[in-house]
């Protein structure tokens, strides 16, 4: 029988292999179609073969000896040091390089600073053993997870590509919202949460909704970079969505010790706060500057849509009864949603098309040339895990942190919101995760934070490292779709992404937004919630039923603010809960009547 960590070598030097004969060493991204990879590419993935392959055979003995320096064990982890640093760089850049470096050189220097940061001593053979042979490090827990569960959801994704399933949510969407004022935004909203259940990956959602529905936010009236910031902010949310939720839902779920099913329901009102917040932003928008409903003759009809492509909700009702109901292992969810797919797109197809063998082919071969970038970013995680493992370094950094944050909470979690965002700078989701789970999560349960509420209040802010600059990936690719300027549309994507900053500290002290508590508690933090989003959304836009004074915009903001604090967290806070909905009540019935006024007077 094989150890996990035999398999995980097995394909994981299938995977490097490919990732150099795919991607080139002089540019970044992929070779150009037809291109012959140049012999030392062939050079790399034969010795990326053979150092796996002997991994793979010799596992249970070179794991035996992880603690020894040997030739054996030094040579070996020093190739697969090699091989994984230049495919990280070849296909995520420099930036990931240049976090490992840093973070290798503090695990052998650490021991030599001061105070609470110091380190233990570590040798450089030792650390190399340790990053590659131990569970802890490159074929431990974050590979594992790659391997055994991502790649089935990944093939998953790209078979609903083929069958047509995209295409119908993608028509969907658009016949929904586009015939509403600022319809393009609310298509891109509503578009980027349906297929981000698909994707979860932020850049992917951006780049495969986006070249639809940022030309038509421009076409509608809306500024490039305003256009390109609603895209960014649909897309990031994706990694949210239940029952996907992209690669991270189930990192956390093994970090957690929980179930996968626990964590997606936890993330179920997050996730539609998070939507429901960009989707009153961009109504709102539309109605102050006036950006106008989609041309008719580009929408398709609701009913021919739904007609013709409702069978391809099946696959996901397939993952939610198999994963919640019949408590199956994510993999096999998704392989039993893939063959409903298939099933699907050979008998039935949509708009007009069936799927071909071809197609079947084209799916694996685009998810294993996909999947070059998710191993080697897992990869490049199990060495951050590795690296904090190893030195120790994660228990002086959360240690830090707790006395930085001293006796308040509420000051920790800024600091924690802080770092979290800047530690995601330019890394990918599940790098920014894993590095943050390892150091900020455990000072945050160090001082009470609910396990759950601490990984999703990191997941949260380091998810919008990515539209937050000055290094915000999402925010940059649909910047380049806009032609916008790239800091000017991060800067806008964090103002119309505002409530991702605020709902987060709502997982600390109301549990009931994660879906703990009673019913009662639940649909009033919900309700309660959703008012005060919408009161503050119409506060950063100026604008409710008529454009709003700078009083009447700090009075919306307040009340909103008042109805979205905590009312678990004390009687005071629920006073203050209180408050805020009668003063949210009086401030909506003003307005009104004030439209009504001037609609008479008109």
């Amino acid at each position: 029988m094989l150890f996990a960590e035999q398999f995980v070598a097995a394909v994981y030097g299938i995977g490097l292999a490919l990732t150099f004969l795919r991607f080139r060493a002089r540019r970044a991204g992929p070779q150009e179609p037809g291109r012959e990879p140049p012999w030392y590419d062939w050079a790399l993935a034969a010795a990326a073969l053979a150092a796996c392959g002997y991994a793979t055979v010799h596992f249970p003995q070179l794991t035996a000896l992880s603690g020894v320096t040997t030739f054996e064990t030094l040579s070996l982890s020093i190739a697969l040091t090699a091989l994984t640093i230049e495919a990280v760089r070849r296909t995520i850049g420099w930036s990931l390089v240049v976090i490992l470096a840093l973070l290798a050189g503090y695990g052998l220097l650490g021991h030599l600073v001061a105070g609470q940061l110091q380190t233990r001593k570590v040798e450089v053979g030792e650390m190399l053993i340790y990053l590659n042979l131990d569970n802890n490090g490159l074929l431990g827990l974050i590979l594992q997870i790659t391997v055994i569960v991502i790649i089935p959801f990944v093939f998953m994704g790209q078979l609903l590509m083929r069958s047509g399933g995209s295409g119908f949510f993608n028509d969907f969407a658009i016949a929904l919202m586009g015939r509403y004022r600022g319809g393009a935004a609310k298509m891109a909203v509503t578009g980027s949460s349906l297929f981000g259940m698909i994707s979860g990956i932020a850049a992917a959602n951006t780049v495969v909704i986006g070249v639809v529905t940022i030309p038509l936010m421009k076409r509608s009236g809306m500024p490039p970079r305003l256009a390109g910031a609603v895209e960014a902010c649909a897309s990031n949310g994706g990694q949210l969505m239940p029952p996907v939720m992209g690669a991270v839902a189930f990192v956390m779920a093994d970090f957690l010790q929980m179930s996968y099913q626990a964590v997606a329901i936890s993330a179920i009102l997050p996730s539609f706060l998070y939507y429901a917040a960009l989707f009153i932003q961009a109504d709102l928008e539309a109605a102050r500057h006036g950006f106008g409903k989609v041309d008719d003759a580009k929408l398709p009809r609701a009913l021919s849509v739904l007609a013709s492509g409702w069978m391809f909700v099946a696959p996901f009702v397939v993952i939610v009864y198999t994963l919640f109901f019949l408590n199956w292992e994510p993999e096999f969810a998704a392989m039993a949603a893939a063959v409903v797919i298939l099933a699907l797109g050979f008998l039935a197809g949509y708009a007009g098309r069936r799927m071909r063998p071809r197609d079947v082919w084209t799916a694996v071969v685009e998810t294993s040339g996909g999947l070059c970038e998710i191993l080697v970013i897992s990869a490049a995680a199990g060495y951050i895990m590795g690296l904090f493992q190893v030195s120790g370094l994660a228990f002086a950094f959360a240690a830090y942190l707790v006395e930085l944050g001293g006796t308040s909470l509420v000051l920790l979690l800024a600091l924690a919101a802080v770092v979290s965002i800047i530690l995601g700078m330019g890394l990918p989701t599940i790098g920014v995760y894993v590095m943050l789970a390892i150091l900020v999560a455990p000072a945050l349960v160090r001082v009470g934070v609910e396990p759950l509420a601490a990984h999703m209040f990191i997941l949260y802010f380091g998810m919008m490292s990515l539209i937050t600059p000055p290094v915000a990936p999402a925010a940059f690719v649909a910047a380049a779709i806009a032609q916008a300027p790239s800091m000017a549309t991060g800067f806008t994507a964090m103002r119309f992404g505002w409530a991702a900053y605020i709902v987060p500290f709502l997982f600390v002290y109301s549990p009931a937004i994660l879906m703990k508590g009673s019913a009662l508690d639940i649909v009033g933090v919900l309700l309660t919630s959703l008012f005060g989003i919408w009161l503050i959304c119409a506060a950063m836009t100026g604008y409710f039923t008529r454009v709003l004074a700078a009083p009447m915009r700090l009075a919306f903001a307040g009340a909103g603010i008042m109805m979205m604090l905590p009312h678990q967290a004390s009687g005071l806070m629920l006073a203050i809960n209180a408050l805020g909905v009668a003063l949210g009540a009086a401030l909506v019935t003003y307005e009104l009547r004030a439209k009504e006024v001037l609609h008479v007077r008109a």
